[in-house]
C-alpha cells in the first residue's frame, strides 16, 4: 500500500516594506546577519514561529528605514531568504491608490505589475554568479502565485478586512513620488497602485522558485486626484500607523492557513518553471 502523501515542508519569509515590519508577531525570535554571492541583505534575518509555522523576517529597507528604494539589494534579500528555505514570500508594501474606490487604508492584493525602474538589477543570472550559467528568460504573464494570493483573500474576507481581489501595481524608480501629469498617464495605463519596491522583488521570486504574493496598502490617492490632498511622507506614515493591525492580522491567520496546506506541485511547477526559462550556454 502506498505510503499516504507527506505535507511539503513549509518555511515562510515575510518581507515587511515601510511601517509594517514589526518583529513582534515572531515567536522565539533569533537574529543572523549573513552575506550572498550578491552582497548584504537589508538586515538581519529574523527567524522565529508564527502558530507553529517556521517564519523569517526581512526588513526591506532595513530596520531603521535607512535604504532607498533603488538601493535595496534586492538580489541578496532574496538569495538570504532562499538559502535559508524559504517556500513562500508574503510581503506587505505600502502603496498609492490610483483609482477612487481604492481608498487610503485598503489592502490590495496584488496580481499584476507594470515595470518602470531603471537602475536595478532583474535577474540572477546575470553573468557574475557562476552557479547560475546561462541566461533566464522566466514567464511573468502571472506573476504573483494564485494559489498564496487565494489563502490571503479569504482570510481577509473571514477577517472582515476591505481587501481588493486584484490589481495592477506600477513600480517606479522614486524616491520622489510622481508628478500630477505622470499620476494621470499611469492611470491611463490601467494601473491601480503605484510603489517603488515590488520589481525586481516578484521577478527574483519567481527565478527563485518561491510562491510569492504581495499585500498592498494603500496609503493615499498619489496626486492624481483633484480636491485631496497630495501624497506626502506625513500622510503615508500616519495612514501606515493607523491600519498596519489590518495587514498584521491578515498575515498572523493566513500563515497557519499556508503552513497546513499541500504544496508539492506548486513548487514542482515553478522548479519546471525556471528550468525551462534558462537558455544555457553554447560549448
Amino acid at each position: 500500500m502506498a505510503a499516504a502523501a507527506v505535507c511539503s515542508a513549509v518555511k515562510i519569509g515575510i518581507i515587511g516594506g515601510t511601517g509594517l515590519d514589526d518583529p513582534e508577531i515572531l515567536e522565539g525570535r533569533t537574529e543572523k546577519y549573513i552575506d550572498t554571492p550578491y552582497g548584504k541583505p537589508s538586515d538581519a534575518l529574523i527567524s522565529g514561529k508564527i502558530k507553529n509555522v517556521d517564519c523569517v523576517l526581512l526588513s526591506r529597507h532595513g530596520r531603521h528605514h535607512s535604504i532607498m528604494p533603488t538601493n535595496i539589494n534586492f538580489r541578496a534579500n532574496m538569495w538570504a531568504l532562499k538559502e535559508e528555505g524559504c517556500t513562500h514570500l508574503l510581503v506587505t508594501t505600502a502603496c498609492g491608490s490610483l483609482r477612487e474606490e481604492i481608498q487610503p487604508g485598503d489592502l490590495v492584493i496584488i496580481d499584476q505589475f507594470i515595470d518602470r525602474t531603471t537602475k536595478r538589477h532583474l535577474t540572477f543570472y546575470d553573468g557574475t554568479n557562476s552557479c547560475l550559467p546561462g541566461v533566464c528568460h522566466v514567464s511573468m504573464a502571472e506573476p504573483f502565485c494564485a494559489k498564496t494570493r487565494e489563502v490571503l483573500l479569504d482570510v481577509a474576507k473571514k477577517l472582515g478586512i476591505k481587501c481588493h481581489s486584484k490589481g495592477t501595481v506600477i513600480t517606479v524608480e522614486g524616491p520622489r513620488f510622481s508628478s500630477r501629469a505622470e499620476s494621470l498617464m499611469f492611470r491611463s495605463w490601467g494601473a491601480d497602485v503605484i510603489n517603488m519596491t515590488t520589481v525586481p522583488e516578484v521577478i527574483l521570486a519567481k527565478e527563485a522558485g518561491i510562491c510569492y504574493a504581495s499585500i498592498a496598502m494603500a496609503t493615499d490617492y498619489d496626486c492624481w486626484k483633484e480636491h485631496e490632498e497630495t501624497v506626502s511622507v506625513d500622510r503615508v506614515l500616519k495612514t501606515l500607523k493607523e491600519n498596519a493591525n489590518k495587514a498584521t492580522s491578515l498575515l498572523l491567520t493566513a500563515i497557519p492557513q499556508v503552513g497546513s496546506m499541500e504544496w508539492s506541485e506548486t513548487h514542482q511547477n515553478l522548479k519546471n518553471t525556471v528550468q525551462l526559462s534558462v537558455m544555457l550556454p553554447k560549448h
